[in-house]
């Protein structure tokens, strides 16, 4: 990718790619700012201008990687992003060697006398979260307990002493590297009851600020459906209301997320369909979505209930019976 290169990143960000490791993100006008957005950035950018680490934990689908490249944006700074990883260890982080640099010197002043030097030492190569302390970037960690916590534990000293301790491999340094005063640092993490997720260390729990993130409020998820499909506010309304009504069907279900509100109003708005309880295209395509995902593992004899509460939901809110005021839709 060459330098400059322009895109959308995430819903709602947009990014200037610097090099390889870096992007510049810039909120586009997709992005919905809200007073619940508003506040919860306004919070994280308190804890950031501290100084501090933040952690934004919740559900998939609640929002927090978005909002992190919007408060990334917001400080100006160019963002590492790093991605969870089971696989990963302290070098996928810090560095590594990456193959041999060899020197050959060859004397022949005297011609009756031949004298060769060679010299062969190690490459390193930084990766991201090095090169974030050093240059000042601001680290963005997504789902960062995928990652084994063994992997993690470089990230210690980073948050408290500032300093990153560095192999001696290295080429400069004396086996630390002081963090750069601009650094910052925003994680995103999952519960830890989800497939794939580490319990986090408290050790490393203590050195950052955690903002527990749920839902957004219904007002915010109207506007985030509208501007991420362009479908009419009437529409929009329907479908987060529905998907906020099955969110209380079953036992700890955080589904559907808005990303399936999401989904349901740009197929409806691509096929020029709406949110009513008698149009073929929102019934079929809230189904695959807000059922066939198996939104909650809800069953009665065996059979899913969910059909049923689907049917439930979309005659509650734009069923023939709905009053609107004092007129019925």
């Amino acid at each position: 990718m060459s330098n400059n290169d322009t895109g959308k990143y995430s819903e709602g960000i947009e990014k200037v790619q610097i090099n390889d490791d870096t992007i510049l993100p810039e909120s586009s006008d997709e992005f919905v700012l809200t007073t619940h957005v508003q506040e919860l950035a306004d919070r994280a950018l308190a804890y950031l201008g501290a100084g501090y680490a933040v952690h934004f934990s919740g559900p998939a689908g609640t929002g927090k990687t978005t909002l992190a490249f919007h408060i990334a944006a917001t400080l100006g700074r160019p963002v590492s992003l790093i991605h969870g990883d089971d696989e990963f260890g302290s070098s996928d982080l810090v560095g590594r060697e990456s193959g041999y640099k060899k020197k050959k010197l060859v004397d022949n002043f005297i011609h009756s006398v031949l004298k060769t030097e060679e010299e062969m030492k190690t490459l390193w190569v930084d990766n991201r979260l090095t090169s974030a302390c050093a240059n000042g970037d601001t680290l963005i960690y997504d789902e960062f307990t995928r990652s084994r916590p063994e992997a993690n534990n470089v990230l210690l000293s980073i948050l408290s002493e500032k300093i990153l301790s560095m192999p001696k491999l290295r080429d400069s340094g004396e086996g630390y590297l002081e963090v750069h005063p601009g650094f910052r640092a925003i994680f995103t993490s999952n519960p830890e009851e989800y497939a794939g997720v580490h319990n986090l260390q408290d050790a490393l729990m203590d050195r950052m600020v955690t903002i527990r993130m749920d839902h957004y409020d219904r007002e915010t998820e109207i506007r985030i459906t509208m501007a991420k499909s362009g479908i009419g506010e009437k529409d929009a309304e329907v479908i987060v209301d529905i998907a906020r009504e099955l969110r209380g069907v079953g036992v700890n279900n955080h589904r559907p997320t808005i990303r399936g509100c999401i989904t349901i109003a740009r197929i409806l708005g691509s096929r020029g369909a709406h949110a009513r309880w008698n149009d073929p295209v929102f019934q079929w395509v809230a189904r695959d979505v807000f059922v066939n995902a198996e939104t909650a593992n809800v069953t009665r004899e065996g059979e899913s209930l969910m059909p049923q509460k689907l049917g439930e939901a979309i005659q509650k809110f734009c069923g023939p019976a709905r009053k609107l005021g004092n007129r019925a839709e």
